[in-house]
């Protein structure tokens, strides 16, 4: 994420309740996400739960991207 986005988000996200879900989902996602990368293996079920983080993670940055578009 560029700095400046981190700023907008920073200013917003006290009062922009939809931002501030999105933010905090993509920081869980992102966490859950190192649980399975720290993993030497993953079975077939945490490769898909890797996958599916993955694309909601990216879901949820596209909409925080749509979302400061409005504070830009």
């Amino acid at each position: 994420m560029e700095k400046r986005d981190k700023l907008l988000i920073e200013k917003h996200i006290k009062h922009d309740e939809e931002l501030k879900k999105f933010v905090e989902e993509h920081v869980l996602f992102e966490k859950q996400l190192d649980e399975l990368n720290d993993k030497i293996y993953l079975t077939p079920d945490e490769e898909m739960k890797q996958k599916e983080l993955k694309k909601l993670k990216l879901a949820g940055r596209d909409r925080i991207e749509e979302i400061l578009k409005k504070y830009r």
